[in-house]
């Protein structure tokens, strides 16, 4: 019988400080703070940062695109989250290549472009022609529309990936240039990095807003 209930004796210490009571704790290590820290400063600055958002894209969408505003949001939070991530060393910088911010622009610029041309054709082919255009103009306005908003998923794509590559860029030159400094100029690089890094968070938030910004902006003309 002493074997069989053996289980239940403490046992479990590290460096001699018993452990065993640290179970009856363990429930509310896995509650996320949110539920029992209410409103924690992580849950209030989150809700401000949506509200704010969410007032600002709904004045670019208007009142014809209930809920859209929450898309706009999600892909203002992934781009953040990817850009700063990236600034991070020996992590990879996912924002700077073609191949995700291309693949998140076209899909969202394409189903722009679907609803807006099934949807509101007229509307659509009068952003065409800008208003007051002499008519012996609009056949070329009409081929500078077309090609302005062609480019635009490849100009939102291509914004987003320079400016993430020229930051990193700049500070792995930098960077570089250390081993071969002497002692008195590497105070001075240093301070110079920790600048451009913080001029890189700044760009890093920067640009994600206005991939999302000009995302609901293109979006905006199609309603």
């Amino acid at each position: 019988m002493s074997n069989l209930f053996s289980t239940f004796d403490p046992s479990t210490n590290i460096l001699n400080l018993s452990l065993n009571w640290i179970s009856v704790g363990i429930g509310l290590i896995i509650i996320p703070n949110m539920f029992w820290i209410l409103p924690s400063r992580i849950n209030i600055l989150w809700n401000k940062i949506n509200s704010t958002l969410h007032n600002e894209f709904k004045t670019l969408l208007g009142k014809n695109m209930k809920g859209a505003t929450f898309m706009f949001i999600s892909i203002f939070i992934m781009m953040l989250f990817n850009n700063f991530m990236g600034l991070f060393p020996y992590i990879f910088t996912s924002t700077s290549h073609m191949t995700l911010t291309f693949s998140i622009a076209l899909p969202v610029w394409m189903s722009f472009m679907l609803f807006g041309w099934i949807n509101n054709t007229k509307h659509m082919f009068t952003h065409l022609v800008p208003q007051g255009t002499p008519a012996a103009l609009m056949p070329f306005m009409v081929l500078i529309e077309t090609i302005s908003n062609v480019i635009r998923p490849g100009t939102l794509a291509v914004r987003l990936a320079a400016n993430m590559i020229a930051g990193h860029l700049l500070l792995t030159l930098l960077g570089n240039t250390g081993p071969q400094m002497s002692s008195s100029l590497i105070t001075a690089l240093i301070i110079v990095q920790l600048l451009l890094l913080i001029l890189e968070s700044a760009v890093a938030m920067i640009q994600a807003y206005v991939f999302s910004i000009l995302s609901t902006l293109y979006s905006s003309e199609v309603s």
